[in-house]
């Protein structure tokens, strides 16, 4: 695949798209698998605009009726996305829900966000799909860095925690992401930066995701909350030389809104399903 040309009109991937093409969330996957320390999965809240908000969970054939609505409103659309608000791979309704999308709407792009746990498992399914984009978060890529950013990671009926949990899922995200690299996916991976945990690490993140593939690397600042709320944000400063850093490796997206799971529209723009 050449992601160049197929993810043009993708405005996560592609600065120039960004402004002039528009991307929707689909809220159809409640259920997680890994409980992040910065995570607050809520429902609707007039305050909250991160990742993990949405205002309601759909049903795949309601997120359809939702797609069908805002592609006949709003000619900008060239992404169908699942997003959360929990881990899209973590719920069948999500591969029920790419399904219905695909078939209706063949053209559009269809993405998903995930935490990588399930990743190297679930790709042939995603690439059946029609699925052409993958987005991993990616916090460290050496257990003892990760193992303050997880509570928890359940994995095949099992519950890890402590360096257990972050070598699982460090492990399982790296065979996912080369796996889906390998099967023609293009991968971006978001990093949260998190003051005095993974601050001085991000650089060898980007140099390890680069050896897999990635095409693409989001560097955002931690919203302090959940058990991370007493963290202070990072400042520009320690944004951009972390991007700076990473930027030695893999390109750099610094142009990303940290959208909810049920965003709808231009990036800029604040719309919902």
């Amino acid at each position: 695949m050449s992601w160049e040309t197929d993810l043009k009109g993708h405005p996560c991937f592609n600065r120039s798209a960004s402004t002039r093409y528009g991307r929707v969330h689909l809220p159809v996957a409640p259920r997680c698998n890994v409980k992040c320390r910065y995570c607050d999965r809520r429902g609707d809240c007039p305050n909250e605009s991160g990742p993990g908000a949405a205002s309601r969970v759909l049903c795949p054939d309601e997120a359809l009726a939702e797609l069908k609505r805002l592609m006949a409103r709003d000619q900008r659309i060239r992404v169908a996305a699942v997003a959360g608000p929990g881990d899209p791979l973590a719920n069948e309704e999500t591969f029920h829900t790419l399904d219905l999308v695909h078939r209706e709407f063949p053209e559009l792009i269809k993405c998903l966000s995930t935490n990588g746990l399930l990743l190297s498992d679930r790709v042939p399914m995603l690439k059946a799909l029609g699925v052409k984009s993958v987005t991993v978060t990616v916090n460290a890529v050496d257990p003892r860095v990760a193992e303050p950013v997880y509570e928890w990671v359940r994995y095949r009926d099992e519950t890890y925690r402590g360096r257990q949990a972050a070598a699982r899922l460090v492990l399982n995200q790296l065979e996912g992401i080369w796996r889906a690299v390998r099967l023609g996916l293009a991968v971006k991976v978001n990093t949260v930066l998190i003051p005095g945990v993974n601050e001085g690490h991000v650089a060898e993140i980007s140099r390890v995701v680069k050896g897999l593939g990635v095409r693409l690397m989001n560097v955002m600042p931690l919203v302090p909350r959940a058990g991370f709320r007493d963290l202070p944000a990072p400042g520009a400063a320690m944004m951009r030389a972390a991007r700076t850093a990473a930027g030695a490796f893999t390109p750099q997206m610094d142009w990303c809104r940290q959208c909810r799971a049920d965003a709808a529209g231009l990036l800029g723009e604040c719309g919902r399903i």
